[in-house]
Parts: C-alpha cells; sequence; structure tokens
C-alpha cells in the first residue's frame, strides 16, 4: 500500500518523522514555519521530491498569516518565506523548483485579491501532491521494463514512498515489478552516516513483502564479484544538464563498481530534480553535515573525542557510469546531453 508520506492538513502540514523509523510510524504536524525548516534540517522529511512538496506547502504555510493589503506588500512576505525555506538544505534541486513554481503562481496571479490570491497558492501546492502521486507511477511503468523476472538488484538511501507522496522513485520501480508479478530480491545499503537504507528501505520494502536483505555499505564490491547482483537501481537529488548526477553519499561508490563488474546502473527521478542550468555537476551544491553524525550512533560516541570529521551528504555520479536515467518522460539513454534536452523539449508546466 502507498504511504502517504506528506500532506496539508487544517492548515498544517502533517508529515511522517522518518527521524524516528524503523521503531515508530509518527506523525509530525508543523504549524509555522520554523517547525517546517526544522524538519527539512533534521531530516524529518526527506527525499528529492518530498522536499518539493514540502517547499511548495510550506509557502502556502508561511504567507497564510500574511497581513498584506496588495500584491506589493503580500510579494515580500513571500520572498522572506522563500529565502527562509532556501536556507535549510542546498543540494536537491526539488526544493527550490517547489519554491520557484510558487513564486511565479503567485506573480501571475499578482491581481488578484490577497485571500483569493493565498487560495491559488494552497491549490497550486495540492496539484504538485497530485501530480508527484502521477508521474511516480508514470516513471514506474517507463522503468519496470527494466526489471526482469528473478532480478537480483541493489540499492542505497531511500528513494521510495518516503521520499516521495506516496510511492517513489527508484523504489517504484521494484514496486511495479512486483505489480505485474515479478519476483525480485534487493539487497539494501545501510547508507551511513544517518542509515537511511537500513532504517527506512528496508521498513518500506518489508512492510510490502518484498525479498530484502541488508548489508554494510563496505560489502558491494563483495556481492558483485560473487555475481550475485544483476543491476544497481537509485534515486536522484539532482541531475546536471549532462546527465552527472549528485545523490546520498556512497552512490558513486556503487556505480564505479557496478562499471568494474560490468552490472547495469539505472538512476530514477523525475523531471522536477533536472537542473538544466548546469553543463555539469562541478556547480552543485554539496550539503556538508555537522560531523556528530558520523561520530555518533543513536547517540552513542563511537570516535575520540576532538577527532576531525569529513561529513559531505552527497556525491557525484560522472554520467559515463550511468546506463540509463528513468523518468517520468522516458527512460533516457546516452548521449546524456542531447537526449536529456530532447526529452525534456517540450516545456514542462510551472
Amino acid at each position: 500500500m502507498p504511504i502517504s508520506t506528506i500532506e496539508w492538513s487544517g492548515r498544517k502540514i502533517k508529515l511522517i518523522d522518518q527521524t524516528k523509523l524503523p521503531h515508530r510510524l509518527q506523525f509530525l504536524c508543523c504549524k509555522d514555519l520554523e517547525t517546517l525548516w526544522k524538519a527539512i534540517k533534521r531530516l524529518k522529511v526527506r527525499g528529492a521530491p518530498a522536499l518539493g512538496i514540502a517547499a511548495c506547502l510550506g509557502v502556502v504555510l508561511g504567507v497564510g498569516n500574511s497581513k498584506a493589503k496588495d500584491y506589493r506588500e503580500f510579494k515580500i512576505d513571500l520572498d522572506k518565506v522563500i529565502d527562509y525555506l532556501s536556507s535549510s538544505r542546498p543540494t536537491a534541486v526539488n526544493l527550490f523548483w517547489g519554491l520557484e513554481r510558487m513564486r511565479k503562481v503567485a506573480c501571475v496571479n499578482s491581481d488578484k485579491p490577497i485571500p483569493k490570491l493565498k487560495k491559488i497558492l494552497l491549490n497550486e501546492a495540492l496539484r504538485v501532491i497530485q501530480e508527484d502521486k502521477s508521474l511516480c507511477r508514470q516513471m514506474a511503468r517507463f522503468g519496470s521494463r527494466l526489471i526482469k523476472d528473478g532480478d537480483r538488484i541493489l540499492t542505497i538511501c531511500n528513494a521510495g514512498a518516503l521520499a516521495t507522496a506516496d510511492y517513489g522513485t527508484a523504489l517504484g520501480l521494484i514496486y511495479r515489478a512486483k505489480e505485474e508479478g515479478k519476483k525480485v530480491k534487493v539487497y539494501v545499503s545501510e547508507t551511513r552516516p544517518l542509515l537511511q537504507g537500513s532504517r527506512l528501505t528496508t521498513w518500506e520494502l518489508k512492510r510490502e513483502k518484498i525479498d530484502v536483505t541488508l548489508l554494510c555499505d563496505d560489502m558491494a564490491a563483495e556481492l558483485m564479484r560473487r555475481q550475485r547482483i544483476d543491476k544497481v537501481i537509485v534515486g536522484a537529488d539532482r541531475i546536471a544538464a549532462n546527465g552527472d548526477t549528485a545523490n546520498k553519499i556512497g552512490t558513486y561508490n556503487l556505480a564505479a563498481l557496478a562499471k568494474f563488474h560490468k552490472l547495469p546502473f539505472y538512476c530514477c527521478a523525475p523531471f522536477s530534480s533536472f537542473d538544466l542550468s548546469l553543463n555539469d555537476a562541478n556547480k552543485i551544491p554539496i550539503e556538508f553535515r555537522d560531523g556528530k553524525e558520523v561520530v555518533e550512533i543513536f547517540g552513542r560516541r563511537i570516535a575520540p573525542w576532538g577527532i576531525k570529521v569529513y561529513n559531505p551528504a552527497f556525491d557525484i555520479t560522472p554520467n559515463e557510469l550511468i546506463t540509463a536515467i528513468v523518468t517520468d518522460k522516458g527512460i533516457i539513454r546516452p548521449p546524456y546531453k542531447k537526449n536529456i534536452r530532447k526529452i525534456f523539449s517540450v516545456k514542462c508546466k510551472v
């Protein structure tokens, strides 16, 4: 069954607190912008498409109490909300895509009375949620053809229902394959330091009664050497115009290993994860997080005091390591620069 990750409920944003999983399925109600900002920063809500939704709903939440009498005053409030939410996390382009989408909708409707404009923004945010549900399933229909009956699939982090409105990107392909009657086995890399694979992806797959096995991040190479993996399927937080991809730290490792072992490596992402303003990955902003996440596990210290820590949340997978990119508009294969432009030649609705 799909999981409703984030929704609008009675003038509040209701979302699954993903830091409580897998022990408790607990919801957090964000009644103000600061609570939502902290939820994004602390990964209570995470996953590129879900962050795009959070951004749209956050705008609605943030301008809800605006006392503006005209659009000029309203835009000042709107810009403050957008700037504040923009400061939460830098890498997932969906967050900024969602904020800019709401800004454009407000601009197009600048002649409307402020109460009407607020309602238009809410309807747009709700539309984004419905779009995400639809395009994830469309992506799954395209991508499931890449999965054969009996496949053994390796994934990292969480690109499932918890990362979207309710279905998933990379895991959506697996859910669709199951719906089509295919039997697959999924290996999940734990995804240090915050264990999204261990805590979230295994929880989702087990819930869906899909054969799932957890492994430490450094076990993938040996699994491939033993020929127990048929393909790797991952999500993405930002994709440049040439197909270079930013995803959870450790993805690049798996792509390089897959190339060495001659295994297909597939990336799955909706159109909102593409940043065509960047020619390649060199200018993708990589989030660096608190070293505490590395030296502590569930509050218990595992390293000496004062040790220096390197903690990027994402890495870059060069396009030459990617076999194909699955999108809601179809499957893109090399040459990526040409074919990405071609598949997105029809202007997306914003």
